[in-house]
């Protein structure tokens, strides 16, 4: 690996976990988290660290692969642009879940969220396709955590104003 390809893989990491460590400043596991009723499927709370840290790095190589095989400055700005977006639709659902504790409106939010995990994977194909593949497991995970969310909102609501 060359110097410029190892500094925007590194510039990639680093925005990834940016990312994941605004949506952990984000997550505030408190008393009304834990006072919430789950499914009896949920997995245990310390997975999602795991899983989260998983996820993260395989978009930052999924980025840094498609950056690097983008031959265009149109090609390198939907990259950016994807990911950018899918980004900001994360921190969002953060945000709306465990900030405002509204597992209701990040239910409606996670629609997007998922949404832009598919375009990621879509407009990521014909650049790189291990790109895009490395974006399946997020994909899939947010399919859970969707349903997850759900269940959530099934089991607990109506949430009713911002705490």
């Amino acid at each position: 690996m060359n110097r410029q390809a190892f500094i925007s893989l590194t510039f990639a990491v680093a925005l990834s976990y940016a990312t994941a460590g605004v949506g952990a400043a984000l997550t505030d596991l408190g008393p009304w988290y834990f006072a919430l009723r789950q499914p009896d499927w949920k997995p245990p709370d310390p997975v999602f660290g795991v899983i989260w840290t998983t996820i993260f790095t395989l978009c930052a190589i999924s980025a840094w692969l498609a950056w690097q095989r983008a031959d265009t400055v149109t090609l390198k700005r939907r990259v950016v642009g994807l990911f950018v977006a899918n980004a900001l639709l994360n921190m969002v659902w953060s945000a709306l879940y465990f900030k405002l504790q509204r597992p209701d409106w990040a239910l409606v939010e996670v629609v997007f969220l998922w949404l832009s995990i598919l375009a990621l994977m879509v407009g990521l194909w014909r650049i790189a396709r291990l790109a895009s593949l490395l974006v399946l497991p997020y994909w899939v995970w947010v399919s859970i955590a969707a349903v997850l969310n759900l269940e959530t909102v099934r089991l607990n609501g109506p949430f009713a104003g911002i705490a």
